[in-house]
């Protein structure tokens, strides 16, 4: 038996929610959040899961951010990574971890109580905060 969800059905989903809420292009999250891998779940909540997806790639980055502000109990690698980063550019990691902590508890404001349109607008603020700090990674 042919698996019915996939990816047409999953950009015909998402573009059915993009005109309804102006979400940037599937192309443009894929890009950036490869959401294309939610397209083997069968689901009502699209923008949900998408968001999930998004979230994900936050959390890993501020993990990673994390390890290198303190990295007491951090791999050698990133331990060495940390000895030389200079004050300044220090303060600009604290600063994109305290943007990406902020946003960890908005995931989970979003996950105790599902409204389509909240997970609309979030991944809208998601999508352009990412814009402005993916050149600091």
């Amino acid at each position: 038996m042919e698996n019915k969800w996939n990816l047409d059905k999953l950009k015909e989903f998402y573009k059915i929610n993009q005109d309804k809420y102006s979400l940037p292009s599937f192309e443009s999250l894929n890009e950036d959040f490869q959401i294309e891998k939610i397209s083997s779940l069968e689901t009502e909540l699209i923008l949900k899961e998408i968001r999930v997806c998004i979230s994900n790639k936050f959390f890993n980055y501020l993990r990673f951010l994390e390890s290198l502000i303190n990295p007491a109990n951090a791999s050698m690698f990133v331990f060495a990574m940390a000895k030389t980063i200079a004050d300044k550019d220090k303060e600009k990691l604290i600063k994109l971890y305290k943007q990406l902590s902020k946003l960890e508890v908005d995931f989970i404001d979003l996950d105790l109580e599902y409204s389509e349109k909240k997970e609309a607008e979030a991944i809208k603020e998601y999508y352009r905060l990412w814009q402005e700090i993916e050149r600091y990674f």
